[in-house]
């Protein structure tokens, strides 16, 4: 790089960290300053209010609030239906409560920001490359659509695990129903005997219902926070068992051997499609191979015969 390109990267670099350090400085005083109102409203009450931020640490002090204020901006200038479908992915894949639209959407920028200044690096400075400056809109359109690409295909991934245990866990509930147990006891039964993102979500079920909520509804929820269209047909006929009184023994039973022979219809779709699938890879590796073992050797001994 030449003399002035150095140059160049020293003044944005300290024009940055000066813009970072300050924006930093302004969150910090903010916050004492709140802390600082607060307090003296405290002790006005008579109200001894306990230090808590003495023992902090400084990514809790500084480097969090500047990443809440970066996702706050990510957010604002994003469109509310494409947050709202990020928070439904989010859901899906079961992601934890710290990974929120926001704050993906802040990390989607921030990867795609430093994806753009390597693209710099790698197409425009040192030895010309083939791609030359189309380095920099194709690293940065990897950036961009790398996590929203992981994130679908954990929820595709977790979505379709919920669906090959659903079976087999009716299949236990019905047996605990069937043995005595009540309905919500064999949920616990289950929850505590299967491993898995169904059985989280059925603990995340029971919690609802032991905070108050109607069994209806929080089986309802359930049935929101996936996509798995068996689970979905399994709550409706639940919540019709629940309001018209029918036997939960039986309902249990019929939807038992429904997904029974859904798993086997699947597992049959899946078989067939195996033939076709394998064609690809035989028309183009394994064939081109045996051509040339059984074609080769007579068209050497061709080739010498007539040449």
């Amino acid at each position: 790089m030449s003399e002035q390109t150095y140059v160049a990267f020293a003044v944005a670099g300290t024009f940055a960290a000066v813009l970072l350090v300050g924006f930093t400085l302004v969150t910090v005083s903010r916050t004492r300053r709140s802390a600082h109102v607060l307090q003296s409203q405290l002790e006005s009450a008579g109200i001894q209010a306990v230090h808590a931020g003495a023992g902090a640490s400084f990514s809790e002090r500084v480097i969090e609030p500047a990443i809440t204020r970066f996702s706050s901006a990510a957010a604002r200038i994003t469109p509310a239906g494409l947050r709202r479908g990020i928070s439904r992915r989010l859901v899906l894949a079961g992601s934890s409560v710290r990974w929120t639209a926001e704050a993906l959407l802040a990390m989607q920028l921030a990867l795609t920001l430093g994806f753009v200044v390597l693209g710099y690096f790698v197409g425009m400075t040192g030895d010309p490359h083939i791609l030359g400056p189309f380095w920099i809109p194709l690293l940065a359109f990897v950036a961009y659509v790398a996590p929203m690409a992981a994130l679908d295909r954990r929820a595709r991934n977790r979505q379709e695990h919920i669906r090959r245990m659903l079976a087999d866990t009716i299949d236990l509930l019905t047996i605990s129903v069937e043995a005595g147990l009540a309905f919500d006891a064999a949920l616990l039964h289950a929850r505590r005997s299967m491993k898995g993102p169904l059985s989280e979500e059925i603990g995340r079920m029971l919690h609802e219902m032991q905070l108050g909520v109607k069994r209806s509804d929080a089986m309802r929820n359930l049935s929101d926070r996936t996509n798995v269209q068996e689970l979905r047909s399994f709550v409706l006929a639940m919540v019709q068992a629940d309001v018209f009184g029918v036997s939960v023994a039986n309902v249990l039973r019929s939807q038992s051997q429904e997904l029974r022979t859904k798993r086997r219809q699947r597992a049959e779709e899946r078989a067939m499609k195996t033939p076709v699938k394998l064609l690809f890879p035989m028309i183009g590796c394994i064939l081109p191979a045996l051509l040339v073992l059984v074609v080769g050797p007579g068209a050497i001994r061709i080739a010498h015969v007539l040449f």
